[in-house]
């Protein structure tokens, strides 16, 4: 499973390097992977401190440092 969500963070790393900061349902809609690894990936890359939040109205925005 520790490999499917680093290759999920790969996948999420790409998009916010193209795309730029944008919001984690953003992210989770683009990625075509169940929502749930999405948001494992997120936490993935936070936790090795590789992106930034921002609290955006009821969401939060990611972008990377």
């Amino acid at each position: 499973m520790q490999g499917r969500i680093g290759e999920v963070a790969g996948y999420v790393w790409d998009f916010l390097e193209d795309q730029g900061d944008s919001s984690v349902t953003a992210v989770a809609d683009a990625i075509d992977v169940p929502s749930t690894k999405v948001y494992m990936a997120i936490g993935w890359l936070a936790q090795e401190d590789k992106i930034d939040f921002e609290e955006a109205g009821r969401g939060q925005r990611v972008r990377l440092k």
